[in-house]
């Protein structure tokens, strides 16, 4: 026993020790502060054009941006960076915005009622001649749904809830969230198909997609964060689907359909991201005769 105290004690037994966990311990300091740093900046903006058949002969080719993820009410998300967020859409110049769900941080009932309100300001500046449309996520129906759609009522965005409505030459269909079980597929595409035009189908969690009919062509949703953090080899320690990475991340080309699934803006459980940054989309929709210049 005495032996043993005086290797825990001897202070040139311990010094090397308390040097390599401080050591280890600044690592780790700087990484978390660099990840934060990574979660926090503005979005990269990330472009696809898609073709659709059923796009009218002579209709302009239309720019859609998909925004998802926002979390607002997290280390990583307030008010003046969703501010800044909602400068850089509007120069993208676009005539539509999807918002894919999940709006607001946090799994605790009325954490909406804290934060939906400051959402209203900034979405609210988004210009879109067209329309803004957003579908709800898992974590808005956790929080407080009701607040959620009074903010974006008093922000001018449309929420589809299992509903389709047309906005310019396309007809966007809202599926509810699949996470939470609010998606009603069948009533979405009905209420689709009484109206003309191609058809984007918008969703939080892209989980639904295997279940989509064929008329069902071009996908976009959120829910995913990328990964959030992307670990070397390992990849994410979790995914949030039933089918594993098949939707993680990016342009997922199936058949004849497009899912486009992004990354997000904001955070989950951690403010922190690491190798999946923020990003947004700019999708380029056209039809299939129309020029690639």
């Amino acid at each position: 026993m005495a032996g043993w105290r005086a290797f825990r004690y001897h202070p040139r037994t311990m010094r090397p020790i308390l040097q390599c966990l401080a050591a280890a311990t600044l690592a780790a300091a700087l990484f978390a502060g660099w990840c934060f740093h990574q979660a926090r900046q503005a979005p990269v903006v990330r472009r696809a054009t898609v073709e659709l058949a059923a796009w009218p002969a002579g209709a302009p080719a239309m720019r859609v941006v998909l925004l998802s993820d926002i979390h607002i009410g997290s280390l990583a998300m307030d008010a003046a960076r969703l501010s800044r967020i909602v400068e850089q859409v509007n120069a993208l110049r676009p005539d539509v915005v999807l918002l894919a769900g999940d709006f607001i941080a946090g799994h605790d009932g009325g954490l909406a009622r804290r934060w939906a309100p400051a959402l209203v300001g900034p979405l609210s500046r988004l210009e879109a001649p067209l329309g803004k449309v957003a579908v709800l996520g898992n974590h808005d129906y956790w929080t407080g749904a009701g607040p959620v759609r009074a903010a974006f009522a008093a922000a001018g965005v449309d929420v589809l809830d299992n509903d389709a409505r047309r906005y310019g030459t396309l007809t966007v269909v809202g599926i509810d969230d699949r996470f939470t079980r609010h998606d009603r597929i069948d009533q979405a595409m009905q209420r689709a198909r009484t109206l003309p035009g191609p058809r984007l189908v918008l969703s939080h969690d892209p989980d639904i997609v295997p279940d989509l009919p064929a008329d069902a062509p071009l996908v976009a949703a959120g829910h995913m964060h990328c990964g959030q953090l992307v670990l070397p080899l390992v990849g994410p320690p979790r995914v949030p689907s039933d089918y594993g990475r098949r939707y993680l991340c990016g342009v997922i080309r199936e058949g004849g359909r497009a899912t486009i699934v992004t990354g997000g803006l904001g955070t989950s459980a951690v403010p922190l991201r690491f190798r999946a940054p923020p990003d947004l989309w700019l999708l380029t929709l056209r039809g299939v005769s129309q020029s690639r210049s």
